[in-house]
């Protein structure tokens, strides 16, 4: 692909690239300084020397590889324009090292950057700021950079250290999680609680995964980029850009029902604080959060979240071979949910979607996972605005289902069902006639035959349907959607 016409000249010619999510992240804030002394994404010497001892080749600290990765055919070429998933360039990669992983064999590429134009940043854009975009401040500046809401606990221990150290606060929400603007929203909520001057600055900051420490090092990092003089944080840790700062334990004194140190709290006064496995139990029974653990504005942000399971978007994923009545179970669960209204239900079978979504795609592997990943797709925008997906296709390779499941994951709630019959009844059934076919050597690469079905693993529920009628099987999927709370009981 050749980059944007609209670019100068000297640019159009040049091939475009869209990194992942994480590394479009790390260009916006390359870009931006927020990562400086970085010039651009590293080599391989630096990533080595970065993940086995936390320090650039020239011994600068830093904690976490900033690298890109890239298709096999762009290793030879010198410039390269990296643009947004809209293919608006964002800035130009001149390549000084090309270079393959060698963990995981991905190809990447280094070198200095360019910019071309700002990131188009979406919801809560007029909140965004480049670190030299915000107006300096005298006397500290205490940073709390975060991926979750601030509950009363966390509030009072902020209030606390802030007045302990005469500073300006700086809050930093990391977005690149699954509910942003949620976080955000739960943010600006409890503003009038946060002492006065407060700022708040959304940050593009993925969670990485891994090394919990590495990831509080990125953050000191970050919030010295923006000025910050101490970071918040809930140990003390050796080697941050700035001085970490652990508050004192607090607790809910349940006497006077006020947050407070715990060291002012008869012990026999300590409520016991709300566990997130609890919070989630709250959530997903619709019950309300309470108001001593957090301000209405955070728990209303919380809901919206995580919807309560009756409401909540799910998709009911079907996979089993060609004649196993996996689309026969799932239109009579489409029918039943229909029936017992509540839920609005799209039904994504697996040849209907080969006329109309995946028109076209043959029968290779390359064409059954594109057809695999389209079906995610939709299914996981049903699940977003709170719909219910029904999916039957094959799907006969594990990792394609496994990526559909975390594209649906991220937005709310995904059941597998392996409709597991064995491929004698299966043949046995052939009402199209393609197991024949498929012995005879017409049909190339059919599942179970003369291609691999990669029975799952991690199936939410298993059915046979050579043992059962199919009012049976539709019943033991409505059963587990009921006992799990995501349809109500009739």
């Amino acid at each position: 692909m050749t980059a944007d016409a609209g670019l100068p000249d000297t640019l159009r010619d040049l091939p475009a690239w869209t990194p992942s999510p994480v590394e479009l992240a790390d260009l916006e804030l390359l870009l931006a300084g927020v990562y400086r002394p970085l010039p651009g994404f590293l080599g391989s010497y630096d990533t080595a020397m970065v993940v086995a001892g936390g320090r650039l080749a020239d011994g600068t600290p830093w904690p976490v590889p900033v690298t890109l990765t890239v298709p096999k055919e762009l290793t030879d070429q010198e410039r390269v324009v990296l643009q947004d998933p809209e293919g608006v360039p964002l800035a130009v990669l001149d390549v000084a090292e090309a270079w393959q992983d060698p963990t995981t064999q991905e190809w990447r590429l280094a070198g200095p950057l360019e910019a071309l134009r700002a990131p188009a940043h979406g919801p809560f854009h007029s909140l965004r700021r480049r670190p030299d975009e915000l107006t300096p401040v005298e006397g500290p500046v205490l940073a709390v950079a975060t991926r979750d809401p601030l509950h009363r606990k966390q509030l009072g221990q902020l209030r606390q250290v802030a007045e302990r150290l005469g500073a300006n606060v700086l809050v930093l929400p990391l977005l690149g999680g699954e509910h942003d603007e949620s976080l955000v929203r739960a943010l600006l909520g409890v503003r009038k609680e946060l002492p006065d001057g407060t700022r708040i600055v959304p940050v593009p900051l993925p969670a990485r995964g891994g090394d919990g420490e590495r990831d509080v090092l990125l953050r000191s990092h970050v919030a010295a980029s923006y000025g910050a003089t101490h970071l918040l944080a809930e140990a003390e840790l050796e080697g941050t850009a700035i001085p970490v700062v652990v508050p004192e334990p607090w607790a809910y004194d349940a006497d006077v029902e006020v947050w407070r140190p715990v060291a002012r709290i008869e012990p026999d006064h300590v409520q016991a604080e709300l566990t997130p496995e609890r919070l989630a139990e709250l959530l997903d029974a619709g019950e309300p959060v309470p108001d001593w653990f957090t301000p209405p504005a955070v728990a209303a942000e919380l809901v919206r979240a995580r919807p309560p399971k009756h409401s909540r978007g799910i998709t009911v994923f079907f996979t089993g071979l060609s004649g196993s009545g996996k689309s026969t179970v799932a239109r009579g669960l489409a029918d039943a949910l229909v029936e017992r209204g509540g839920r609005t239900v799209t039904l994504l079978d697996g040849d209907v979607v080969r006329r109309m979504l995946s028109a076209g795609l043959t029968f290779s592997r390359a064409d059954r996972d594109l057809n695999i990943r389209r079906i995610g797709f939709v299914a996981a925008e049903i699940t977003r605005h709170g719909g219910t997906a029904i999916c039957a296709p094959i799907a006969p390779y594990a990792a394609t289902r496994a990526e559909v499941r975390r594209m649906v994951s991220a937005v709310g709630d995904f059941i597998l069902v392996h409709v597991a019959t064995p491929l004698e009844e299966c043949e046995r059934r052939d009402r199209k006639g393609l197991y024949a076919k498929a012995r005879a050597g017409l049909i190339p690469e059919f599942t179970g035959i003369s291609d691999p079905y990669e029975e799952p693993d991690d199936a939410d529920l298993t059915l046979d349907t050579s043992r059962m009628a199919p009012d049976e099987a539709v019943g033991q999927v409505l059963g587990l959607l009921v006992d799990g709370g995501w349809v109500r009981p009739e």
